[in-house]
C-alpha cells in the first residue's frame, strides 16, 4: 500500500473549510444568546399587559357592582325617607288624639261631678216611690233598686251605663201605670196568709181574690192596708178574664181613692 503523503496547503484549506461550516452556526447561536434578554422582555410586557387588563376587568365588575350597589341604596333611602314620613304623620295623628282623649278626660271628670249626684238623687226618689206606691212585684222592684245601688259603687260600671240602668228602671215603673196585670202570690202573714190573684189596673187600683172566689177586696192607699169588699167580685172576675185575655176588653169598676188637695 502505498501512503499518500498530506500537503499542508491542503489541511489549511480544510480547516478554513470547517471553520466557514462552523461560522453560521455560532453566529446564530450569538443571535440567539443576544436575542434572549428581548424576548424575555417582551414576554414580561405582555404577562403585565395580561395582568393590566385582568385589573381593568376586575376594576370593571367591582364598579359595575358597585353601582349596583349604589342603585340599591338609593331605592332603600327612599323607601325609608317615605316611612319616615308616615311615621311622623302617624305620630302628629297620635298626639292630637292624645291630646283630645286628655281632653275628654277632663270633661268626663266634670261630668261625673255633675251626673253622678244626679243620678243618686234619682236613684233615692225611684226606691221611696216604690217604697209608696201600691204594693204590687214589691220584690221584684226591691231587687231592681239594690240591684243599682251596687251598680252605682261599681268602679267597672261606667257612668253611662249607670245612667242607662237608671233610666231603664223608671221606664220600667212608668210602663206599670199604662198595663192590666193578674198575678199570684201570698196575702197576709202567719196563720192569716193566704194565696191570693191580685189584679193591678195601672196604679189606679190593686184587687185581691181568692182561688175560690169567696174573698175580694183590694188596697187602701190612704190607709196603708188591705180592705176586704166582696162588692167588687164580679169587677175581679171580670178583670182577670181580660187579663188572663179569655175576655174581650171593656170598663171596669174598681175602688179609686178620693183626690186630694195638694200641698203648696
Amino acid at each position: 500500500m502505498t501512503h499518500r503523503a498530506t500537503s499542508p496547503w491542503r489541511a489549511l484549506a480544510a480547516a478554513l473549510c470547517l471553520a466557514a461550516g462552523l461560522a453560521p452556526a455560532a453566529r446564530a447561536q450569538q443571535e440567539r444568546k443576544s436575542l434572549e434578554p428581548l424576548v424575555q422582555e417582551q414576554v414580561g410586557a405582555d404577562d403585565a399587559a395580561v395582568a393590566s387588563q385582568e385589573r381593568v376587568d376586575g376594576l370593571s365588575d367591582e364598579a359595575r357592582e358597585m353601582l349596583l350597589q349604589y342603585r340599591q341604596f338609593l331605592k332603600e333611602t327612599e323607601s325609608l325617607r317615605e316611612y319616615r314620613e308616615q311615621l311622623e304623620a302617624q305620630v302628629e295623628s297620635q298626639v292630637a288624639e292624645i291630646e283630645f282623649v286628655k281632653q275628654q278626660l277632663v270633661e268626663i271628670e266634670t261630668t261625673a261631678r255633675e251626673v253622678l249626684p244626679l243620678m243618686q238623687k234619682m236613684l233615692d226618689t225611684l226606691e221611696r216611690f216604690v217604697g209608696l206606691d201600691l204594693p204590687f212585684q214589691l220584690e221584684e222592684r226591691r231587687k231592681r233598686v239594690a240591684g243599682l245601688r251596687d251598680a252605682m259603687s261599681r268602679a267597672d260600671v261606667t257612668i253611662s251605663e249607670k245612667y242607662r240602668r237608671i233610666v231603664e228602671a223608671y221606664q220600667i215603673e212608668a210602663d206599670y201605670g199604662r198595663t192590666l196585670e193578674a198575678t199570684q202570690g201570698e196575702l197576709g202573714e202567719g196563720a192569716e196568709a193566704r194565696t191570693v190573684r191580685f189584679l193591678r189596673l195601672g196604679r189606679v187600683s190593686l184587687l185581691y181574690q181568692t182561688l175560690d172566689g169567696e174573698e175580694t177586696g183590694y188596697y187602701d192607699a190612704d190607709q196603708k192596708q188591705w180592705v176586704r169588699d166582696d162588692s167588687y167580685r164580679s169587677a175581679a172576675r171580670y178583670g182577670f178574664a181580660v187579663a188572663d185575655k179569655a175576655s174581650a176588653p171593656d170598663l171596669l169598676e174598681a175602688p179609686v181613692p178620693a183626690p186630694r188637695e195638694s200641698r203648696s
